[in-house]
């Protein structure tokens, strides 16, 4: 098969030579057959567009091949499907149902790209909140924390170990700034929420867990490679609700995807009462 397709390849990259040449001449081509299984065929001018400019002969002739040998698999493929079809499969109502959904769904498309408002505000965010935060129970415990991880050697030691203790605003500022700087890792947003097993992965194994967490609320250590300081503000256990704002693009997504199915839904009462007052809708079933 495989030196079969070879010489195939190297016969259609003549071709290809050969009509270029005869287009360049008089425009016109025949069009080759390259390949048949049973009732298919296979003409060159389906691979119209597979030479991207500059293409060698070598590489023309790969593209050739691997295109033949899908090409000849998937039509015996086919072949075979086409024999064996159950009796009672309606493959045109399969076709034209299939059809209809694509052309469906192509429209629901435009539809809600025309007239979704996409904006959620806050306070429908809060209402959703209230109304579903039972759903949202966490599988795994949660923290409000400080955390960093500085290489070894750890540039002005003192200076870090000062800022970190210090709790004015500007000792957080250089913090930052000495973080932005030399961590390899920060997490200084003391109201966002982390997942515990997240940060626990930037730290030596065992070192922070969802068992441990909570009594792990202030440490510093060191391993080979860094020094890792850390600070809890408030833990969420696991089976607690989790807070909105770490549920917030959750919900926002949970709220827009609400809004797209009500609106394609008033979308085709619209149409339904208009057609009907059109008189463009009839029903044969008492």
């Amino acid at each position: 098969m495989k030196i079969g397709l070879r010489i195939i390849g190297l016969l259609v990259l003549i071709s290809i030579l050969f009509m270029a040449c005869q287009s360049s001449n008089d425009g016109d081509g025949e069009d080759r057959l390259l390949a048949k299984v049973q009732n298919k065929s296979l003409y060159l001018s389906e691979m119209d567009g597979m030479f991207p400019l500059g293409t060698t002969s070598e590489d023309s002739s790969l593209i050739i091949n691997a295109y033949l040998s899908r090409w000849i698999k998937d039509a015996l493929l086919l072949y075979e499907a086409e024999r064996n079809i159950p009796s009672d499969l309606n493959i045109d109502k399969l076709v034209r149902d299939y059809r209809a959904s694509l052309i469906r769904h192509n429209y629901e498309q435009i539809i809600v790209e025309q007239r979704l408002d996409s904006t959620v505000s806050q306070a429908e965010l809060t209402a959703f909140y209230e109304e579903n935060k039972e759903q949202y129970q966490l599988e795994t415990p949660i923290i409000r924390c400080y955390f960093i991880k500085v290489p070894l050697p750890v540039p002005e030691s003192s200076k870090l170990r000062r800022l970190w203790n210090s709790s004015s605003m500007g000792a957080f500022h250089s913090l930052s700034k000495y973080c932005d700087e030399h961590a390899e890792a920060q997490l200084l947003e003391d109201s966002v929420w982390y997942n515990v097993e997240k940060i626990a992965m930037e730290l030596p194994k065992g070192t922070l867990t969802a068992d441990n967490v909570g009594s792990k609320r202030e440490f510093t250590q060191r391993d080979g490679k860094y020094q890792y300081y850390f600070r809890l503000f408030e833990l969420k256990k696991r089976k607690d609700i989790a807070p909105l704002s770490y549920i917030e693009d959750q919900a926002r997504k949970v709220i827009l995807h609400n809004r797209k199915i009500k609106l394609l839904q008033e979308a085709k009462e619209e149409l339904y009462d208009r057609e009907s007052r059109r008189d463009n809708i009839q029903v044969f079933v008492e």
